[in-house]
């Protein structure tokens, strides 16, 4: 090889074809980026504050103490959720990858994406399920009385009742929710046959995602624009309606009053965890994925704090409109609150449509309602499905390097897919599977992926070469505090709830049905699918991958895999990282007189240099 002189042979580094013509537009021409900040930001915000701030947030603050639930879920706040949350957006944003590409930072651990996909494909089935529940209440709204307001439907029992309520009476909400909407059987030993209208729904919010996701980030970045600003429409709404009914107050207080003894008991500092991971929204994949279309200069640190300290102020602002309308219900039914508080779906689709059905003009209370459970549900589904597409892209993109141009085909295909997967969810039966995934798939899992993510990027990686990485981009040092986390605070408490959980591990059940042995076990089943790629991908590397013994083979996937940094040359140089080489030239790249050269030799091209600069 030779290197001629600056001024004849050195050249400045070529760009690559991501990097050209990025003076205009899109940075990163192969991937794409968001249009503006505001995509990214609302399409995190859609991402974050789902079904669950609506349904779990207020009834967590209901059973474990009111008010003083948020001391511990503030806490977890800022020791586990801002720390993972700034930890993945800054990871996902710096290599531009998805959450399976970005762990060329130590490609032993690779399989940490591939479990972050597994579970969130297993949330993609069972949510849109869900999506489909919210499409049927909606389109049952729209009547001069909601269907669940009154006894004399097909679908009621003797037992029905609207009012004088006696300990075997049933409210027709629940009937409704039962008998019409699920027509639940009485187990998983009788799943039945599919539900005709809840298939429709299904395949009603499938096209609706596909349609939405098929352009990748260039639609789903608009959609969101309506899709992430609608539900705090319907929230101040709802919320300025709940507090002028009788009994508002009443509500209020019973979800805001603190009980500060119950901070001794150990279950309402794990809830106050778990809430966290769920609603924030770490270790899943979907903030890598949602940041690695960033810009590479963007602000991510002020941007994770912003959309951190929303999806908090949601779940308060939701916790104020539930239970203002349940404290309007409760009067009305003169019943004590307590006995009217439902959790998840069953306060979604019980309680709290039941609450809008003693409103005056109920079905437009019920309609906007729906519609917002609706467009809450979508933006979340919108990332986690882009979250296991653009992991699939940048897999195959090695070997397929226009794969970007068949995206809309690859979200077809898993759409599709998918739609398939959730059919056993629309039978009879089907709630009990739904709530067996909904139970299984995620839970232990994002715990488990959340603590070994921070040991690689803490220990393996090393805090201080991250945190030198994270200035490239921002232009200032982030607070020792971040470190600090990463390294002790966070895994410390993933440890805490671990240990807690297994503690107190009780069988599953769904209202009175008990789920048999064998469903326990397929849900531990879906616990393993999602952690078992981590160790499974481990041993595939060193079999694979590795060279000399085993210690070496295993030191050597501790190690960045020479793709690891930045996508674009001129952020490499930026960052210190060598440039990668442009097709088959044998490139080699130096620093001469403080500038970056390419060095290039017309020889054998199975030859590969790679020098670092």
């Amino acid at each position: 090889m030779l290197c001629k002189k600056k001024h004849q042979e050195l050249k400045p580094a070529s760009p690559s074809p991501a990097e050209e013509d990025s003076q205009e537009g899109d940075e990163n021409k192969i991937r794409g980026n968001w249009t503006n900040r505001m995509d990214f930001m609302l399409s995190v915000i859609g991402y974050a504050v789902g079904l669950g701030n609506v349904w779990r947030f207020p009834y967590l603050c209901y059973r474990n103490g009111g008010g003083a639930f948020l001391v511990p879920y503030l806490m977890m706040l800022c020791l586990a959720g801002f720390p993972l949350f700034i930890m993945e957006v800054g990871h996902g944003q710096f290599a531009s990858k998805g959450c399976i590409g970005a762990w060329s930072i130590a490609p032993i651990f690779k399989g940490i994406g591939y479990s972050m996909c597994c579970v969130t494909i297993l949330c993609c089935i069972y949510y849109n399920v869900i999506i489909g529940y919210t499409i049927f209440y909606f389109y049952s709204s729209f009547t001069t009385e909601v269907p669940w307001r009154t006894c004399n439907n097909t679908w009621n029992t003797e037992s029905c009742m609207t009012s004088n309520f006696t300990e075997d009476a049933t409210r027709p909400s629940a009937e409704f929710w039962n008998n019409m909407v699920l027509a639940r059987s009485e187990g998983l030993h009788e799943m039945g046959p599919i539900r005709w209208q809840n298939l429709v729904c299904l395949i009603i919010a499938w096209i609706i995602v596909f349609v939405c996701i098929s352009k990748g980030v260039k639609s789903s970045g608009k959609v969101v624009y309506f899709t992430a600003t609608f539900p705090y429409v319907v929230l101040i709404i709802l919320l300025i309606r709940g507090v002028t009914l009788p009994g508002s107050l009443q509500g209020i207080l019973f979800y805001i009053r603190p009980d500060f003894s119950r901070l001794a008991d150990a279950n309402v500092w794990k809830d106050g965890a778990v809430q966290i991971f769920y609603s924030l929204g770490p270790a899943w994949g979907g903030l890598h994925t949602m940041a690695s279309y960033n810009k590479f200069h963007n602000n991510f640190y002020r941007d994770s704090l912003i959309l951190a300290g929303v999806n908090c102020g949601t779940s308060i602002l939701a916790g104020f409109v539930i239970f203002s309308v349940i404290g309007f219900m409760a009067e009305d039914m003169q019943l004590p609150l307590a006995n009217v508080t439902d959790n998840g779906p069953g306060l979604a689709f019980v309680a709290y449509p039941e609450a809008l059905a003693r409103m005056p003009i109920a079905p437009l209370w019920s309609v906007l309602f729906f519609f917002m459970l609706f467009t809450l549900g979508l933006d979340s589904q919108f990332v986690m499905m882009e979250t296991v597409i653009t992991a699939v892209c940048d897999e195959l993109q090695s070997f397929f390097p226009r794969i970007f141009k068949f995206k809309t085909w690859i979200t077809l295909i898993t759409c599709f897919i998918c739609f398939l997967l959730a059919l056993p969810m629309v039978t009879n039966g089907g709630i009990y599977i739904f709530s067996l995934m909904e139970t299984y798939s995620a839970g232990f899992s994002i715990l488990t992926i959340g603590f070994v993510e921070c040991v690689v990027i803490a220990y393996v990686y090393g805090s201080k070469r991250f945190l030198k990485d994270m200035k490239v981009m921002l232009g200032f040092q982030l607070n020792i505090y971040w470190r600090i986390c990463w390294m002790l605070l966070s895994p410390a408490i993933i440890t805490f709830i671990f240990i807690f959980w297994a503690i107190t591990y009780t069988s599953l059940t769904y209202y009175e049905y008990t789920y048999p042995l064998w469903a326990e076990c397929l849900g531990w089943l879906m616990i393993m699918a999602g952690v078992v790629f981590m160790p499974a991908y481990a041993i595939y590397y060193m079999i694979i991958y590795g060279k000399g013994t085993i210690q070496e083979r295993f030191a050597q996937g501790l190690r960045p895999e020479e793709s690891w940094g930045p996508a674009l040359d001129k952020h490499r140089l930026e960052a210190g990282y060598p440039l990668l080489a442009p097709g088959d030239d044998l490139v080699s790249t130096k620093k001469v007189n403080g500038g970056s050269y390419e060095m290039v030799a017309s020889v054998d091209t199975s030859v590969k240099v790679t020098e670092p600069v």
